[in-house]
């Protein structure tokens, strides 16, 4: 099933909810009307099943673009040595108060663990350079835009230097003429 069908179905599902909930309430406010005052709380009931069905969210598109998948693959890397390196500095810092033989060989672990983690972060800053310039993104100065704006800029030049010949004939009056005598 496809997410077109799943989509229908979902779609329907939600109608036939809302004809219920109808329906329901329909009934509810005749049986309300029929008993009296005494069963004005189900009337109430009734009332607030007559709202449109609300669904529990509702999908937006999302405001970024999602990162490519080498970036998100180094990003998630970066974050997993970055949360091991916390843990060891905490667990250096705790052997230390605890005055533990395990503190100095946590405290030089935490360090290259820092080291690595700054790689990682690094590493994920080169990636997505990297693919930005591979892949062309407009908004930076990648060589697909530098071309784009080349032929631009071509272009103009060309359209201008074609106005200035259209503006040197008739300056001349020489529409027709052949020669220079």
């Amino acid at each position: 099933m496809g997410t077109a069908e799943r989509r229908r179905e979902a779609s329907e599902d939600g109608a036939a909810a809302r004809e219920v909930t109808r329906r329901q309430a329909a009934e509810a406010e005749r049986a309300g009307h029929m008993a009296g005052p005494a069963d004005a709380g189900r009337a109430r009931e009734a009332a607030g099943a007559r709202q449109a069905y609300k669904p529990l969210w509702v999908e937006e598109p999302a405001k970024r673009r999602r990162l490519p998948d080498p970036v998100r693959t180094a990003a998630v890397r970066a974050v997993l040595v970055i949360a091991v390196t916390l843990i060891q500095a905490t667990v250096a810092v705790l052997c230390t108060l605890a005055g533990s033989w395990l503190a100095f060989p946590m405290v030089i672990s935490s360090v290259v663990s820092t080291i690595a983690a700054t790689w990682a972060v690094l590493d994920v800053w080169v990636t997505r350079q990297v693919w930005n310039q591979r892949h062309g993104v407009v908004s930076t100065p990648a060589s697909t835009a530098r071309a784009l704006r080349r032929e631009r800029r071509q272009a103009r030049r060309a359209e201008r230097a074609a106005e200035r010949e259209r503006a040197r004939i008739r300056r001349r009056g020489g529409a027709g003429q052949l020669s220079h005598s």
